[in-house]
């Protein structure tokens, strides 16, 4: 069974905030969610959660955080609560980027999820949004459904337990077996625990 937890609205729009911060106050926004899905595996791998707690699916240009999305679209499938909290940080300026409007608000996001941000920044910022794209179809999460993707719009579920799995030459997110190991299991019993409340 997919491993699904719930969404954060405040924390996805603060990483997104994040990297606008970081691009100088505006940024294109396939590159923006293509950082949250490098901070996201990251912070899985190691700390057993994701900071959105998004659903990806894959599709051509790679995993797309499918909230995530909406939030740096500031589309119309945000409710009117969701809403009015993304208008207060972004604003969408064009069909491809949007600007941080206020500081991040870092008491929404944890020590570990600044590293994770920290890190997709820092190893992937000098990459367009279109590299970026590249990069992430070596993953094995992507891969795995890379023969369902038919046009622009086919989009696949894809699962977190498969971000845990290598590439043959990844040499971004390497990680000890025995963390990878713990932080699947603390994922899996987090995904158990919120099926039980539901």
């Amino acid at each position: 069974m997919r491993i699904h937890l719930p969404f954060n609205l405040q924390k996805t729009t603060q990483a997104l905030n994040f990297f606008a911060v970081r691009s100088g106050r505006m940024i294109n926004k396939m590159k923006a969610i293509k950082l949250l899905y490098f901070a996201d595996r990251y912070h899985l791998r190691k700390f057993g959660r994701s900071i959105s707690n998004d659903d990806y699916y894959a599709m051509e240009y790679g995993p797309v955080p499918s909230n995530g999305k909406d939030i740096a679209e500031n589309s119309d499938f945000l409710g009117k609560h969701e809403k009015s909290y993304v208008e207060k940080y972004l604003k969408r300026s064009s069909n491809y980027d949007y600007k941080s409007i206020k500081p991040i608000d870092r008491d929404v996001l944890s020590e570990s999820d600044i590293e994770a941000l920290e890190f997709a920044w820092e190893t992937f910022k000098e990459f367009d949004q279109f590299q970026l794209a590249d990069i992430t179809h070596k993953y094995p999460e992507w891969q795995k459904h890379e023969n369902q993707i038919t046009d622009r719009n086919s989009r696949i579920q894809m699962d977190y337990e498969d971000f845990f799995q290598d590439p043959g030459n990844d040499d971004y997110f390497q990680i000890d077996a025995a963390t990878k190991e713990d932080s699947l299991a603390s994922l899996k019993e987090s995904s158990s625990i919120e099926k039980l409340w539901k």
